[in-house]
């Protein structure tokens, strides 16, 4: 079963809008039924830990888990709202056969979606995913529980403490906070009280914003995916540094005492460099994406490092960690691997890596982490919502008189989303004019055969 042809599963879990045919109780439900019999492998007490981010269908989505799991007799522990990368961190920790996610990471509050995690704390294989849809289909009804062997559900409720603690712990012990004013946004998301924490106790002065969810305004104007709103309290409180997580702070956009954007390919170049110094560096070099700045590969080569690019999403960049053996990977819009701390992307984590740069160099951060120029790089998302347009031919001769007319320096993506309805059109050149026109062309293209 392809990622094509997967009813479910996207590139990041399930994700959809709540009670479209996407994503339903019913969907979930026997989601936690068909994982739990697949990573039901013994005669023992298996255990299934759950966190969520702070949507108000979490609640829906996280009953209806429950009742999947424990129907195939399955232990629950609920943590509440958590991180994405606490959870995988958990998964391992309390020994748990299983791990769920329920967030849509960045989208708008009325999506959500369900992440799993194996019990070494790493996302599913396509295959395992393939055969949690195949049980969902077919195949329910044998393996229920019964009697006494129906599952237990409970609320943990030191997880926010255990997390806050593992945090401090990736940050030197002989460094310290003390001095630096940093703002942190939450994005009325999974981190919104455990990031301000960690901060604090490391010393920090901190200005929280996006810390006050209601259920409807996670990611709203706020977060990575809307950074003004960091870099304005940044420029307002004259701070040092700003962190904007997402909703389930798995990624994370920086931001300089200017309110200027560090975003994921400068986050890498600093990581790269310092660990490199330190000797802390493994592969040779860092892992990035087919989106990864083209400045970033000429800054690496520059340190005698390499650049590996593997395709868009978190879990293909730990595919190629996995396979040359890297301990640093990310994609530019904040997913950063740190494979000496973590199984998946923690932006809390990356940020305390950043800071701890700052500490010990003693520049400003615009000193510390600006490292290259970026070559111009246009991104335009198109919405669509019928056809395939990217297999029109007038949109394949567009793109490729947009190869053509960039040249040898310069590059062209053009993929469809795994998430969302989009069509992402990404154009590289060392003309930003030029850039811009072709990117715009292959989207108006792409809009005339989608309509």
């Amino acid at each position: 079963m392809t990622a094509q042809t997967r009813k479910y599963f996207g590139t990041d879990g399930i994700r959809g809008r709540i009670n479209s045919p996407a994503l339903t109780p019913e969907i979930a439900m026997k989601a936690g039924m068909a994982a739990g019999r697949i990573f039901t492998r013994g005669s023992y007490r298996h255990r299934v830990v759950i966190g969520k981010d702070t949507r108000l269908s979490g609640y829906m989505i996280e009953s209806a888990l429950v009742s999947g799991f424990t129907a195939v007799g399955m232990d629950v522990f609920q943590f509440g709202p958590l991180p994405t990368p606490a959870v995988a961190m958990l998964t391992r920790s309390l020994r748990a056969d299983l791990g769920v996610m329920i967030t849509a990471s960045h989208n708008p509050f009325h999506d959500n979606g369900i992440k799993f995690f194996g019990p070494d704390g790493q996302k599913l294989s396509d295959e395992v995913e393939a055969q949690i849809e195949a049980l969902m289909a077919n195949g329910l009804e044998q393996g229920l529980a019964t009697g006494a062997g129906i599952g237990r559900a409970k609320r943990i409720d030191d997880s926010q403490a255990r997390y806050i603690e593992f945090a401090k712990r990736t940050f030197p012990k002989n460094l310290r906070l003390d001095g630096l004013r940093v703002v942190i946004d939450c994005a009325n998301g999974a981190a919104y009280k455990v990031a301000p924490e960690v901060l604090w106790e490391l010393g920090a002065e901190i200005m929280p914003i996006g810390v006050s969810p209601d259920g409807l305004n996670v990611n709203l104007d706020c977060g990575s995916t809307a950074p003004e709103a960091m870099c304005s309290k940044v420029r307002e409180v004259r701070a040092d540094f700003g962190i904007a997580l997402d909703g389930d702070a798995d990624r994370v956009v920086m931001a300089d005492e200017h309110g200027r954007i560090i975003d994921g390919d400068q986050i890498l170049a600093l990581i790269a460099r310092s660990w490199s110094k330190a000797g802390m560096l493994s592969g040779g070099g860092v892992v990035g994406t087919v989106m990864s700045n083209a400045g970033l590969d000429r800054y690496l080569k520059g340190l005698n490092l390499k650049l590996a690019r593997a395709a868009v999403g978190d879990r293909y960049v730990l595919e190629e960690m996995r396979a040359g053996d890297f301990n640093v990977g990310g994609e530019q819009s904040g997913h950063i691997i740190l494979s000496d701390f973590s199984t998946t992307g923690d932006g809390l984590v990356a940020a305390l890596q950043v800071l701890a740069v700052i500490a010990q160099e003693g520049k400003t951060v615009s000193e510390a982490a600006h490292l290259y120029e970026p070559l111009p790089q246009i991104l335009e998302n198109v919405r669509f919502r019928k056809g395939a347009p990217l297999e029109d031919a007038r949109v394949k001769s567009c793109i490729d008189d947009a190869r053509a007319q960039l040249g040898e320096s310069g590059r062209v993506l053009v993929r469809k989303s795994g998430t969302e309805p989009l069509i992402r059109v990404m154009a590289e050149g060392e003309d930003e004019k030029t850039v811009r026109a072709v990117v715009r062309h292959i989207a108006e293209t792409i809009e005339e055969v989608a309509a």
